[in-house]
């Protein structure tokens, strides 16, 4: 019996869930605006990254400053 618990959940919420409502044209801008990170938001987006290690150490050791290495496996968009 317990485990058709987390089941009779999921047909419930299936069953008592409705659709969102589909986004007007209308609405498209207001939205956009609202979800677009804020200027204040990206300070990620400031910092001078270098995609070619080669360069960015060449870089470091003329102004010999560290480098900070970001490495994760798969598309950074699909975080596969």
């Amino acid at each position: 019996m317990r485990a058709l618990l987390p089941c009779l959940g999921i047909l419930l919420s299936a069953i008592f869930t409705h659709a969102a409502e589909p986004i007007k044209p209308g609405q498209l801008d207001k939205l956009h605006a609202l979800i677009k990170p804020q200027a204040n938001e990206e300070k990620f987006m400031e910092i001078p990254w270098q995609t070619n290690l080669w360069e960015a150490r060449k870089q470091a050791a003329a102004e010999g400053k560290p480098i900070l290495l970001w490495e994760m496996d798969g598309h950074p968009l699909g975080c596969v």
